[in-house]
């Protein structure tokens, strides 16, 4: 994901996350970048739950690129679980980062 495509995301909060709908395509199709982010996913959970860390998480529904601010409590095989019970799809995750 570029620099660029990541600035212009529009911020949500976290909460709002459960109203949006996911395609089922994965937004990212090469290896390489699953790896980063299934390492990054890992990382984030970690400081989530040892660190109380939040994590910025730049994601895509249907309509365009998000972004949230966020702790990351779980990692299922197809989502993440955030605080208060929301999920984002795996497949709809462009990149994650600590801040």
């Amino acid at each position: 994901m570029s620099h660029a495509v990541a600035q212009q995301a529009e911020v949500i909060e976290k909460e709002d996350v459960a109203s949006l709908h996911f395609p089922a395509v994965d937004v990212l199709s090469d290896n390489e970048d699953k790896k980063i982010r299934a390492a990054s996913m890992q990382r984030a959970i970690l400081l989530g739950n040892n660190q109380k860390r939040k994590v910025k998480i730049i994601f895509e529904d249907d309509t365009s690129v998000k972004k949230v601010e966020t702790t990351i409590w779980a990692v299922t095989e197809k989502s993440i679980l955030l605080k208060g019970g929301v999920f984002i799809p795996i497949r709809r995750i462009h990149s994650i980062s600590a801040y």
